[in-house]
């Protein structure tokens, strides 16, 4: 199934109704977004349509320009574009913001957040505010979150515990936390890039992956990892970031009209990702994947020590605090 075709037909399902803007004495102003997706992706679909959202808001004195595809290079290339004034918007998920400002290196902990309402308490709430802004600093910061969806275990046998995992190989994006992480659980973590993942499982060079559903069946991974483990280990948010110079720079009616289009975009997008998950948990299971639901206790159990390690650290440690405080009240 052709998943640009689902984006498409879930967004325009979704879309709010705009209403135009009075902006007669607005002045144009034409923002150019650049970003490393593919067309066909959820997030890539949700900005053709803010764009549109933007121009009808703003009574076509507001555009927005979209770049896919990496046309200006990957996330730290963006970034830095925003830094020097020539780029005024990129996407960049939380661990391509950590080199940048360290806060964002909580994402990477596996089992930060109890469910969905404790993710949208953090990122959408003081806690996000307060990373926000303390991002301003280095020339750009995050005006919308998006939906990334939870990362979980895939793999060419069943695994319903962590002594499942004992001695298999998983290829992962390594990072000490990661590798930390993988090893915890008793399994090898494996450096291949996404491209080479399908060979790799194919040939037995890996036993296993992670991602989130949609990715499992885009990739096609689902051909030759049966059995998809729904241990949920991470959540991390996408963010559109905008340049500090591109926001100082825009009147107090057109900062109203871009916030308006950014918030609808980040409900749009969210009601759309989750619809794209459920139509991909249907197509792999077609293909004759297995979706097994696990007790994540002894995976959080497993890897209580590296979570002990995060709260020791000077930087990370406070953000954790605030994060578990915005989950008080919050059922599991």
């Amino acid at each position: 199934m052709k998943f640009n075709h689902i984006a498409a037909q879930q967004l325009l399902a979704l879309s709010f109704a705009t209403f135009a803007f009075s902006a007669t004495a607005m002045d144009k102003v034409t923002l150019k977004l650049a970003h490393n997706l593919d067309t066909s992706h959820i997030v890539h679909q949700t900005w053709v349509q803010m764009a549109k959202d933007l121009s009808a808001e703003s009574g076509g004195k507001m555009k927005l320009r979209i770049y896919p595809g990496g046309q200006m290079g990957g996330p730290r290339e963006t970034l830095e574009l925003l830094q020097n004034g020539a780029l005024d918007m990129t996407k960049a998920m939380a661990n391509e913001l950590e080199a940048f400002t360290p806060a964002y290196s909580v994402y990477s902990l596996p089992y930060l957040f109890k469910n969905d309402a404790h993710f949208n308490a953090v990122v959408h709430g003081p806690v996000g505010d307060a990373m926000t802004e303390a991002t301003k600093e280095k020339g750009f910061f995050p005006v919308a979150a998006y939906v990334g969806g939870t990362r979980s275990f895939y793999a060419k046998k069943p695994i319903h515990s962590p002594a499942d995992m004992k001695g298999m190989k998983f290829r992962v994006i390594v990072t000490p936390t990661t590798i930390r992480f993988i090893e915890l659980l008793g399994a090898s973590p494996v450096s291949i890039p996404l491209g080479e993942v399908y060979t790799a499982l194919q040939q037995g060079v890996i036993d296993g992956a992670e991602n989130n559903e949609p990715s499992y069946v885009q990739t096609r991974h689902e051909e030759v990892a049966k059995y998809y483990t729904e241990n949920q280990h991470t959540a991390m948010p996408d963010y559109l970031v905008i340049a500090n110079k591109t926001w100082d720079r825009l009147s107090d009616e057109q900062k109203a009209v871009l916030e308006k289009v950014l918030k609808k975009s980040e409900a749009t997008q969210a009601k759309a990702w989750d619809l794209m998950v459920a139509e991909s948990v249907k197509e792999a299971e077609k293909d004759g994947a297995t979706f097994i639901t696990v007790d994540k206790e002894p995976f959080r159990q497993a890897l209580q020590p590296l979570y002990d390690d995060f709260k020791k650290d000077p930087v990370r440690g406070p953000w954790i605090t605030k994060i578990e405080s915005a989950g008080e009240g919050i059922a599991q």
